[in-house]
């Protein structure tokens, strides 16, 4: 991985924190549907760069540039994520500046397959960029008609549709990547990629907690909120120790040794699609702990005693649940193997939720801090000798290379 796409991460991290912000600002159940749609599309920005990054090495020649253009399409796409769906009066058009940077990501991200990928036949290069392209345009569509046809609530519900539509059409041309003949030639840079945009999830659901806990300026600080952040950063940290402790490490060893057709399905299946619902879910907790940092800060809410709302227990229950169930549906892809422990905390969580609802904030927290390290601990326990061999080849193949790398430093510099 270089540098370059380390830098382009970056930018995730506002686009994902100013998603959370918005819908945390007025939550509702359209703002949810909302946030996971602007969710799926900048996940779909972000798996294209990736993508390319894999087939020509992201700081070389005319990379750097074409990266800083995808770079600033995607900060203008994260700085209008507010008015994607409706204009605000004065200034330019929102939806229409939405969607027009989105399209520009695509082209030059299309411009640069056709010419730089040169593996790739003409006909295969448009089976694979049709799809998206023909996406980007109905989010195009989606900004400019609906408003001139209807009104109000039945112009966001056709461009609602319309983003659906268009959606569906990128990730469906997915399916058609074992057609294109498209190959993967790094496994670990794939790997090493989405561990990356994972941490910047992750780091981006602490940030909101920092700003929930922020909204506090001029009030004091209380015993309740610190033990809230306490239990979240630990929640947090079982997220992190359930993905990336043993379960990164042994997909990417595993991709290593798959060849032939099943592997380009197998990328798609757990790389494109379940990586982005671990993303959501992520960012789904992150706004639910956002929320619930906020209210016990609010000097007018007695904290031990204050219950959160149906569509904020939504929010962070959900998203755990989706983490949880993205995380069974990866080993089950990818070694078919049933985790249950994670299948059972899921069910758990999704059976008790409603029982919760009558429960103070804090007792809720608690409970769900208490399933998720006690799911990390049986891991640990349970999982001994699968975590051993696991970590203890990661460990011997970094040392092998740092040993090549040192031979060849010593020959050559």
């Amino acid at each position: 991985m270089t540098r370059l796409e380390l830098f382009y991460d970056v930018v995730f991290v506002f686009a994902f924190l100013n998603v959370t912000t918005l819908t945390s600002e007025n939550l509702t159940g359209v703002a949810l549907f909302e946030m996971f749609l602007v969710l799926a599309l900048l996940w779909s920005c972000w798996s294209g760069f990736a993508a390319l990054g894999n087939f020509v090495r992201a700081d070389q020649a005319i990379m750097p540039a074409i990266g800083f253009g995808i770079m600033a399409s995607i900060f203008v796409l994260a700085l209008t994520t507010d008015v994607a769906f409706f204009d605000e009066p004065g200034g330019l058009d929102g939806p229409l500046v939405f969607a027009t940077a989105y399209l520009l990501t695509w082209l030059i991200k299309i411009v640069t397959f056709w010419v730089g990928v040169r593996v790739l036949s003409r006909r295969r290069a448009l089976l694979l960029t049709l799809p998206t392209t023909g996406g980007a345009v109905l989010i195009l569509i989606a900004a400019v008609l609906p408003d001139m046809f209807f009104d109000g609530t039945v112009a966001l519900g056709v461009r609602l549709g319309l983003w659906v539509v268009a959606l569906s059409f990128e990730y469906a041309a997915a399916l058609m990547l074992i057609r294109t003949e498209w190959q993967v030639r790094s496994a670990g840079h794939l790997a090493e990629r989405h561990g990356l945009i994972v941490l910047v999830a992750l780091g981006e659901s602490v940030i909101a907690l920092g700003l929930g806990a922020a909204e506090r300026t001029g009030r004091p600080i209380t015993w309740w909120a610190i033990y809230a952040a306490g239990v979240t950063l630990g929640i947090i940290f079982a997220l992190w120790w359930l993905y990336f402790d043993t379960l990164a490490l042994a997909m990417e060893q595993h991709l290593h040794g798959v060849r032939g057709a099943e592997r380009i399905p197998l990328i798609r299946d757990v790389y494109t699609y379940l990586h982005l619902a671990l993303i959501v879910g992520i960012i789904f907790f992150a706004l639910g702990i956002k929320r619930m940092l906020a209210r016990l800060t609010d000097p007018d809410v007695l904290a031990s005693r204050d219950i959160f709302g149906g569509l904020e227990l939504l929010s962070l229950y959900g998203g755990l649940v989706l983490y949880l169930l993205a995380l069974v549906a990866m080993q089950w892809r990818m070694f078919h193997r049933l985790a249950r422990r994670p299948l059972v905390a899921a069910g758990l969580l999704t059976v008790s939720a409603p029982a919760l609802l009558s429960l103070p904030t804090l007792v809720d927290l608690t409970l769900i801090g208490v399933v998720f390290v006690v799911l990390a601990l049986m891991q640990i326990g349970r999982d001994r000798q699968v975590r051993r061999r696991v970590r203890s080849l990661a460990l011997e193949e970094q040392v092998a290379l740092e040993d090549e790398a040192n031979v060849f430093r010593g020959r050559r510099l």
